[in-house]
């Protein structure tokens, strides 16, 4: 359970980075912010996977860095969101 943990954290870093050029706008918190939501998107996305839909990356490495996007991108979409409302 704990290197889980630490593999969609490690995965997470990268994909905060990749969110950040998918979703348009300026991210919070600039650099630190894309790798804290990368890291809350791996994190997301992996519960998401394996809680919600019972599934498993089935991917390695790749199928990991796509569902960490995936979850990075719903965080930053959500965050870009609630910053435009206020």
């Amino acid at each position: 359970m704990s290197m889980d943990i630490l593999y969609w954290l490690l995965i997470g870093l990268v994909a905060g980075g990749v969110a950040s050029f998918i979703v348009p706008g300026r991210t919070p918190a600039g650099v630190i912010g894309a790798i804290v939501i990368g890291i809350l998107g791996g994190l997301l996305g992996g519960w998401l996977l394996d809680s919600v839909f019972e599934m498993d990356t089935g991917g390695g490495l790749i199928g990991a860095l796509v569902v960490a996007i995936v979850g990075a991108v719903i965080i930053l979409f959500a965050l870009r969101q609630v910053e435009q409302r206020t």
